[in-house]
């Protein structure tokens, strides 16, 4: 049996936000995540935002019928929130986070955009999968992970029921496969 205090210590690893040159916003069907980065726009962290997501592998298509991918769901969602349309930036392609990193670094780099700090916009117990991946295709970005509890999982309840553990179990799952990093100290 995994640790709860260990598990969650390393998952939740969801920052306050700082300054940064860009938000990206992980893939995903819920608009919380668009919201939150709305949010940080306005607040001036960063004057660019990078949304990324076809729709998940798991579906045949985006769950909202008037979306055709999760990125025209989030750009509806920034630009309802003020967000101009000039600073968003993404792809419509990738169907996981792994290639929700891949595809946004190649957006970055087509569009000649410098990074240096970047916030990293996702459900917080998929925080830290997200922050791994990330760093696979930005190794000289400075990321902070900022986060908003999806689907009613938070750090605090969990382990509270069989859906959150399943949800918090399989990121170490998907960490190890995506990584290819192990972890035993978890225990």
């Amino acid at each position: 049996m995994y640790n709860i205090k260990n598990i969650t210590d390393y998952l939740f690893i969801g920052k306050p936000p700082l300054k940064a040159d860009a938000i990206f916003v992980v893939g995903g069907s819920l608009p919380e995540a668009a919201e939150l980065a709305a949010e940080l726009y306005k607040n001036e962290y960063a004057d660019k935002i990078i949304i990324g997501g076809k729709y998940s592998i798991k579906r045949d298509c985006f769950p909202l019928p008037e979306y055709e991918t999760e990125y025209d769901f989030y750009k509806d969602i920034l630009l309802k929130n003020g967000v101009n349309e000039s600073d968003i930036y993404g792809e419509n392609k990738s169907g996981y986070t792994k290639q929700n990193a891949e595809f946004a670094k190649r957006v970055v780099d087509e569009n000649n955009l410098l990074i240096n700090k970047a916030l990293i916009v996702c459900k917080s117990f998929h925080a830290k999968r997200c922050l791994l991946l990330y760093q696979m295709y930005f190794q000289n970005v400075d990321f902070t992970v900022v986060t908003f509890d999806g689907f009613d999982i938070s750090k605090n309840n969990w382990y509270q029921t069989e859906y959150g553990r399943e949800r918090v179990m399989g990121e170490i799952k998907r960490i190890e496969e995506q990584t290819g990093e192990h972890y035993a100290d978890l225990g």
